[in-house]
């Protein structure tokens, strides 16, 4: 089938490089021209496991396209999906205006039938208003309907995840559009469940919003766990063996972050107000999630008479592993407060640097310097405190003894919970933890 995807983020480009894999002629829009140019050549502009491989073979192939013009993408386009941002907006909604102009385009470009797919996370009734939207500004005589088509990849699986979802949710009005999207993902052989076109978009807000609830929930049993000498990681795997709960997203640390779950928290809150309604357990996930990034740095602040001049070593950057993503990730606040506290960060990250230099390049920032190293041991050598924010294999390989050797104070504060409390006193490393 004949497909374009309007939008070549984490969302649009992910969709595209599978579609073609699986056989459709994909045509991926973007206004970057440089971004264009990058994907042509086979280097993709975001950071994802096995996303460049499948890129390259499927432009060999002559399945995948790009292109700034969007007009002969549209045109004759069986199925446009439209896979831009809706980044949050300062009271927490969504802001819409990517996809209105995505959506006029498409309405003044089409020249035969076709299917608009929704795949960016949007507010509940926005594929009512965007198929309203189309047909207002329609030049031809064509019929446009829109389907709601919500992602739940994960970034730095996002490949697998579209590849071998455990279910593709798809939200049409019509037997014809779910028609259309079936034949569309028939290749993919996965589970299919069809609903209306609210009932998709809701279930995109839900399912985010439970798993941070989820994550949230073990963050503030981990910090009661502190309070009355119980292990959370003990917690979390009782846990794990009551069906009723599973064993993921038990996690504690420094809380989540990332393009999904900070947002759509917001903006199911703001829905909910919107309709006169309080969504008192969203909210509740918020409020603990905010305080949880920097509980680490409040937690050594009573541990330092000061922060002035020290060697301050931060292991992981990105939000989580697999990514370089840096949205709402946890070493954004914290690198902000110790560099209003005066200290001489020295930072490392296998992936994420360049994007974190675009927010703190090197040098003097406040009262403090930031420098990025290769190695996390340059980071560490010398050091005279350590903050781990990402969960990196490197970081994670790195022996207790290490931190004894190389740091001037062996002091280390680790936000995803990476090592074993005995080991690291074995080693001499004064260590905490998140709720041990």
């Amino acid at each position: 089938m004949k497909i374009a995807v309007a939008g070549t983020g984490y969302v649009g480009l992910v969709a595209g490089v599978c579609f073609a894999e699986k056989g459709h002629d994909v045509t991926c829009v973007d206004v970057d021209e440089k971004k264009i140019k990058l994907m042509e050549s086979g280097v993709s502009p975001i950071y994802e496991e096995g996303l460049e491989e499948l890129m390259r073979k499927n432009n060999a192939t002559g399945r995948l396209h790009y292109t700034t013009d969007y007009r002969s993408a549209y045109k004759d386009a069986e199925a446009i999906f439209i896979g831009v941002g809706t980044p949050e907006q300062p009271d927490g909604s969504a802001n819409l205006n990517y996809i209105a102009t995505v959506s006029r385009q498409i309405a003044e470009s089409v020249e035969r039938d076709c299917l608009v797919v929704v795949k960016s996370t949007v507010p509940v009734g926005t594929n009512d208003k965007v198929e309203q939207f189309i047909r207002d500004f329609l030049v031809r005589d064509v019929k446009v309907e829109v389907a709601s088509n919500p992602e739940f990849l994960a970034q730095g699986s996002a490949v697998h995840d579209t590849l071998h979802a455990a279910r593709i949710i798809i939200g049409t009005e019509s037997r014809e559009a779910e028609a259309v999207l079936k034949k569309i993902y028939e290749p993919f052989g996965l589970p299919i469940v069809s609903v209306n076109r609210r009932s998709a978009e809701m279930i995109k807000y839900a399912c985010n919003d439970f798993l941070a609830l989820k994550i949230s929930y073990m963050n503030d049993i981990a910090n009661l766990c502190e309070l009355v000498g119980a292990d959370i990681g003990a917690v979390a795997e009782g846990m794990s063996y009551d069906p009723r709960i599973g064993a993921k997203f038990l996690n504690a640390g420094v809380g989540y972050g990332g393009s999904c779950f900070p947002k759509d928290t917001k903006a199911l809150k703001y829905l909910a107000r919107q309709h006169g309604y309080q969504l008192r357990t969203v909210e509740a996930a918020v409020d603990v999630n905010a305080e949880q990034k920097t509980k680490l740095y409040y937690k050594a602040c009573n541990r330092m008479i000061t922060f002035q001049n020290l060697k301050v070593a931060v292991l992981g950057l990105a939000f989580k592993a697999g990514t370089d993503d840096l949205r709402e990730a946890p070493s954004l606040d914290n690198v902000k407060l110790l560099l209003e506290s005066g200290s001489n960060v020295y930072a490392y990250d296998p992936v994420a640097t360049d994007n974190f230099k675009l927010r703190y390049p090197e040098g003097k920032h406040d009262k403090g310097t930031i420098q990025y190293v290769a190695d996390p041991e340059d980071a560490l050598q010398n050091a005279n405190i350590c903050f781990i924010f990402t969960e990196w294999d490197k970081i994670r390989a790195i022996a207790p003894e290490t931190y004894k050797k190389l740091m001037q104070i062996p002091l280390v504060y680790d936000g995803r919970n990476l090592y074993s409390p005995a080991a690291m006193k074995e080693a001499g490393v004064e260590y905490y933890g998140i709720g041990r």
